[in-house]
């Protein structure tokens, strides 16, 4: 399967929504989180948010931040289905790419600390650098070699 993103739009966000709900929604209730729609459509509107189409296809998408100190990777939603196929190493390679292109000093991202991603994210290189929780915080430095 071919990959490639594209800029979100407004007419992505019900996709998107619903997605991170479904992959998200047993971390929620396991650590007795309450999911609200609104607090997903608020982040959507000031994030960088890109889809990964699979084929053409809506597969997934992540949102991105950035200050001077890292490229901040908020979400990063792959549909059940499509998991397990490189989709989701693929999209953090843009990712890193994408940073280093901004050149920030760091990848930064939060993980339930119950979320089998972790796995995913440590083969990438990035690492625990912190506890909040129920969330691991994750880091890439920039200078470290990804494999």
């Amino acid at each position: 399967m071919s990959y490639r993103i594209r800029h979100a739009t407004d007419h992505d966000l019900a996709f998107a929504r619903d997605l991170t709900c479904r992959t998200m929604l047993r971390y929620y209730i396991d650590h007795d989180l309450l999911w609200q729609d609104e607090a997903f459509d608020a982040g959507w509107r000031y994030r960088d948010n890109w889809m990964i189409l699979g084929d053409e296809t809506p597969i997934g998408f992540f949102s991105l931040s950035q200050d001077s100190r890292a490229l901040y990777m908020r979400e990063l939603q792959i549909d059940h289905a499509r998991q397990g196929q490189g989709a989701g190493s693929w999209a953090i390679d843009q990712v890193i790419d994408m940073a280093r292109q901004a050149r920030r000093p760091a990848l930064r991202l939060t993980v339930f600390d119950n979320n089998p991603a972790q796995k995913l994210y440590v083969r990438k290189g990035l690492r625990i650098v912190g506890r909040d929780e129920c969330f691991l915080r994750m880091q890439l430095d920039l200078s470290t070699a990804v494999l």
